[in-house]
């Protein structure tokens, strides 16, 4: 059995936490560069950051009626009915769940979408709602969509094991509509199209109207907030909107300072030198930067002198869910996934965690910085920031990173900036930018 040099593993511990480290000052420079890809990507000019037009706004609050919403994330899709009383208030009134079968994900257009309408003739069936009355429907497609228009947008193309042809390059809202059409469902009528960072920001700002971005961090990362009309170049012919939300596509996001690990990991995706936040901030990825730290420490005789566990020995096998629970010192967890791990291997595993971690939190808290100071440089106002996804939400700590970045950056006027869980936003939100949709208005 190997011996560790405890002095050569505390070196390497304090190199590794440096090349993990993000300054105040750092978060500063990373704000100056989103600024300058904002400015870049709402011109039109070459920027990391898409800044692609939603053609969707904040909701008044006042919208009020029976929604439906359509929300296919990926192989699972879920129809709800979303109630909104005109006082800021929305809640799920009714919904189901549906499994998209293998056949239907890999067959043709026509019998995806066939399905599809299927499954919400189905909803109105069990929940026994009449289809005398006509309903807007707000359709989450989360996937790779260029937008025209609310209810317009074309597959880029099909990810998350679906191979349906005849869609890329076709526009979904279409081909959703037709295949309602052949069932005679004309009781409905597809009124947005949407993804899923804007319906968080929009069921924020519904009930909260100091809510000006929306953000997800879990298994993926992104962002939106409302940009001020005559700072949208690259959306013509919408001169009498005030404003209209941006979604940023921030993963893609590449003023960054990246170490070994960061550049390990992205030669070894599908996608290299692309979405560098993503691969830093992202539940996605944390476990892979973590694991492939350990597998350096075991190769220099640091960590795990007895034997590596098999957690270890395979890319992506460690999740941000163990990270989770490594963090919040699970007992269980430990002893299933390293059982032969003595209590000081455990402690250094608990400390690569928080470098990790605190780096994605420090990077998301940056670039909330970077968008709320876009819109108000010296933070005159309250801002709610809607806030959704597992990494947030169920990391311990990684909330409380944010909010301690922010001090440091404005020590004075942090608490102007308020997080906030909002649950479900791809279901509600897409419901109440349905309800903004049906609205009569002008400029669209």
């Amino acid at each position: 059995m190997a011996t560790i040099d405890s002095h050569e593993q505390d070196r390497f511990l304090v190199r590794l936490q440096e090349s993990f480290a993000l300054t105040p000052q750092d978060a500063r420079t990373i704000m100056d560069g989103f600024h300058q890809e904002m400015g870049n990507g709402l011109s039109g000019k070459s920027s990391s950051l898409r800044m692609i037009p939603s053609f969707a706004t904040r909701p008044k609050g006042t919208e009020k009626g029976k929604f439906l919403a359509l929300d296919l994330g990926g192989t699972h899709m879920r129809v709800l009915m979303v109630g909104l009383d005109g006082n800021r208030n929305a809640k799920i009134d009714s919904v189901s769940k549906f499994v998209i079968p293998a056949d239907r994900m890999q067959g043709s257009g026509l019998e995806l979408f066939d399905f599809i309408a299927g499954c919400i003739q189905s909803f109105f069936q069990n929940h026994q709602i009449s289809a005398r009355e006509t309903y807007d429907l707000a359709f989450t497609f989360s996937f790779p969509v260029e937008q025209t228009a609310v209810a317009s947008g074309k597959l880029i193309e099909w990810t998350k094991g679906f191979h349906a042809t005849g869609v890329v390059d076709n526009d979904v809202v279409a081909l959703l509509s037709e295949a309602m059409d052949h069932r005679h469902m004309d009781h409905i009528r597809v009124s947005a199209l949407l993804n899923d960072t804007v319906g968080t920001l929009v069921a924020g700002a519904y009930s909260d109207p100091s809510c000006h971005m929306g953000v997800i961090l879990g298994t993926g990362t992104n962002a939106c907030y409302p940009e001020k009309i005559g700072n949208i170049k690259t959306c013509p012919g919408y001169d009498t909107w005030e404003e209209m939300i941006i979604n940023m596509e921030w993963g893609g996001f590449d003023r960054l300072q990246t170490n070994l690990y960061d550049h390990q990991l992205d030669m070894a995706s599908l996608n290299p030198g692309r979405q560098r936040l993503e691969k830093m901030v992202s539940g996605m990825y944390l476990g892979e930067i973590v694991r492939r730290i350990v597998v350096d420490m075991v190769a220099k005789t640091l960590l795990f002198t007895e034997t590596l566990p098999p957690v270890f020995h395979t890319e992506h096998t460690l999740t941000s869910e163990h990270l989770s629970k490594i963090a919040g010192k699970s007992k269980s967890l430990t002893g299933d996934l390293f059982p032969d791990a003595s209590e000081p291997d455990i402690k250094i595993l608990e400390r690569i965690c928080h470098m990790v971690v605190s780096r994605s939190a420090k990077i998301a808290a940056a670039a909330i910085a970077a968008v709320l100071t876009w819109m108000d440089a010296h933070l005159d106002s309250h801002h709610t920031v809607a806030m959704d996804g597992a990494l947030f939400e169920k990391y311990p700590g990684y909330a409380d990173c944010m909010t301690g970045l922010f001090r440091d950056l404005f020590p004075d006027r942090s608490e102007r900036i308020h997080l906030e869980l909002v649950k479900d936003g791809s279901g509600i939100g897409a419901a109440i930018v349905g309800a903004v949709a049906a609205l009569p208005r002008s400029g669209s």
